[in-house]
């Protein structure tokens, strides 16, 4: 009897060997981004990118205000002859229309309240983006006042009239602002508007969000921050993000999340909180911005002069970070890099030769690859011609938001140069 029971067990063990042996293993879509061994990929191909930043893609597909669909073709055709694929693309403004320094037309005018003409054009910009087979990261917040976010949201939920830092200046924005990540009314609103983007069916492919081949990756917002750095805020600050990446998840199981981190700068100079984050499940991959005006590391008199010494400290910043996510298993994006033009002109087409070899110094990493799998720079200014130096509704749309000076950072059609050095270097890293 012993002889029989141990023959049905052998057999049975043999059954289910059998059957997991033979069964198939779901391979990922292989139009979607993936994440294996510290690396992205398309299929079984690696992918690796040069990017840009083109937030406001999705003012620019609608039919409405601030609409340009002609001059969107030719900016989209443009990048792809540089070679760009990749774009990072902001999913719409909250709050006031008419702000100083705030973007226009908002897309969240009241809480779940939409302007449907943007909706459509993000639509229409995503179908656009399928038919050209480009990606784009979609980012739904932001901790800056330029479109809305957190200030939005506070003042939605009762918390007082959100301080303008061009009014009232930046200190009475930071004091307001960081109250979000401990305020569960406002970040309820915030989850909510994620369930709303993340789970639309875009009304031009008639297709989910979760099923399009152009989505890399949703973003929880734009440089997220806890704008606090006592022990509270900071874990509020990262259990807010993990709840919505966790949302996100849950809505479009597809597709990667990411933060929209600046790094150790956007968590309060605390690298440990940042890595702590991007050790999440819920977190694929890894983000850093890097901004060498903006940190002082050069000044308008040093732009063309200190580029090896910015270089020399992009690479102290980017290389702790990177070590962390080795260690994880997983990629690093440099998802937000800037450098002004020399003398600090504005003018399309003005010299660059700082941000060139800037651009050139990034680039050379990416195509590397021990360090970062994927860069956008800040960001594409294309055929727009900026009217004023301060935006003004009715001017075109450049990367440089309203409350920046319109052509700071923004590259366009006619730095020959610039384009020229990326051209180079994306055909070189796109390896799909």
């Amino acid at each position: 009897m012993k002889k029989i029971y141990l023959c049905l067990a052998v057999l049975a063990a043999v059954a289910v060997w059998a059957c997991n042996s033979t069964k198939k293993v779901a391979a990922p879509d292989e139009n979607f981004v993936t994440v294996r061994d510290g690396d992205f990929y398309i299929g079984d191909s690696l992918y690796r990118f040069v990017g840009t930043n083109f937030w406001y893609g999705p003012i620019l597909a609608s039919e409405g205000r601030g609409g340009n669909r002609q001059r969107l073709a030719r900016e989209l055709d443009l990048l792809q002859s540089t070679g760009i694929n990749n774009l990072r693309i902001l999913v719409g403004g909250d709050g006031d229309e008419g702000l100083p320094s705030h973007i226009g037309p908002v897309l969240q005018t009241a809480p779940g309240v939409y302007n449907d003409t943007l909706l459509q054009g993000l639509d229409f910009l995503m179908a656009e983006l399928e038919r050209r087979d480009m990606k784009a990261v979609l980012y739904l917040n932001n901790a800056w006042e330029w479109s809305g976010g957190y200030g939005a949201y506070l003042q939605w939920a009762g918390k007082g009239k959100a301080p303008i830092p061009s009014v009232d200046g930046w200190p009475a924005y930071m004091d307001y602002v960081k109250q979000f990540v401990v305020c569960d009314s406002a970040k309820q609103l915030s989850y909510n508007h994620v369930r709303n983007i993340v789970g639309r069916t875009n009304g031009v492919t008639g297709k989910p969000y979760s099923e399009s081949p152009a989505i890399m990756a949703w973003q929880v917002a734009n440089e997220p921050r806890a704008f606090a750095d006592d022990s509270v805020s900071k874990r509020a600050f990262a259990d807010w993000i993990r709840t919505t990446a966790r949302i996100i998840k849950e809505v479009d199981p597809n597709h990667l999340v990411s933060t929209g981190s600046e790094g150790k700068h956007g968590c309060e100079q605390d690298i440990e909180l940042w890595e702590e984050i991007h050790n999440y499940p819920e977190i694929d991959y890894g983000i850093l911005h890097l901004w060498p005006y903006n940190w002082s590391w050069v000044c308008k008199e040093t732009l063309s002069t200190g580029v090896d010494s910015a270089c020399v400290k992009a690479l102290e910043y980017i290389m702790p970070h990177a070590a962390m996510m080795k260690k994880a298993g997983k990629p690093l994006v440099l998802e937000e890099f800037g450098y002004p033009r020399d003398s600090m002109s504005f003018v399309p087409g003005s010299p660059v030769e700082g941000r060139d070899r800037f651009y050139e110094y990034i680039f050379s990493l990416v195509k590397e690859g021990d360090l970062l799998a994927g860069c956008n720079f800040w960001g594409w200014g294309g055929y727009a011609r900026p009217s004023h130096v301060v935006w003004q509704s009715g001017d075109d749309y450049v990367c440089d938001p309203a409350q920046e000076e319109q052509g700071l950072n923004s590259v366009f059609a006619k730095d020959n140069t610039t384009i020229a050095i990326i051209s180079k270097n994306s055909r070189i890293i796109d390896t799909k």
